[in-house]
């Protein structure tokens, strides 16, 4: 049967073709997501030249990705490819906030929508761990302007209600969000007081003195 040894050549060629860019998808994706993490841990250590090297970096896999990748939809809007096209997305927009920069369009990062709003969700998270290291610093109005980014964050997401097939999951996200801000927002209030309370003290002794 000539016909059936030439359709399963065909067949197995495809399917060969296909696994390799499988395989480089992967092996790019966990490059992509080392990259982002390093930024953002770089990001809190307020270590700027390694962030913007880092994000340089993390920018060409994704060019990389989107060239090589995106021709197969169903390898590129595999659960990995995308995670890391959001680790990315959080890494960007984790940088832009502590430092208060404008936020990166999802077009100009060259993420998909539904990556690039669960990696918006992903960096409020990080905002939480910015609020406290400004508190323990004494930085207290700095943690202000972060919480009021972090409400504009979650209201954007709540507006957004569609199936998690067209999301990426991102109610889980967007709960995850709300629940960070509601403790980051106690935290901070306690902060504030606190703060005034030692000025009051201070004040008062200078009176007293």
């Amino acid at each position: 049967m000539n016909e059936l040894d030439d359709i399963a050549k065909k067949v197995l060629e495809s399917l060969e073709a296909k696994n390799a860019v499988r395989e480089a998808a992967l092996t790019m994706s966990r490059r992509l997501t080392q990259r982002s993490a390093k930024a953002v841990r770089a990001t809190h250590r307020e270590d700027w030249e390694e962030t913007k090297a880092l994000l340089s970096e993390a920018g060409a896999i994704v060019a990389a990705i989107r060239r090589e990748i995106r021709g197969q939809p169903d390898i590129y809007f595999a659960g990995y490819t995308q995670d890391a096209l959001k680790e990315f997305a959080e890494a960007h927009i984790t940088y832009a906030l502590i430092t208060g920069q404008p936020l990166p369009d999802p077009d100009d990062l060259g993420v998909e929508y539904a990556a690039y709003l669960n990696g918006l969700g992903e960096a409020a998270g990080e905002m939480r761990r910015h609020v406290l290291d400004l508190i323990r610093r004494g930085r207290v109005e700095q943690g202000e302007r972060i919480l009021a980014a972090m409400d504009e964050i979650y209201g954007l997401l709540a507006t957004v209600d569609y199936p998690k097939a067209i999301t990426g999951g991102l109610r889980r996200t967007t709960d995850m969000v709300r629940g960070v801000v509601e403790r980051t927002r106690g935290d901070l209030t306690m902060a504030v007081r606190q703060e005034k309370l030692q000025v009051a003290l201070k004040e008062f002794e200078e009176k007293v003195s």
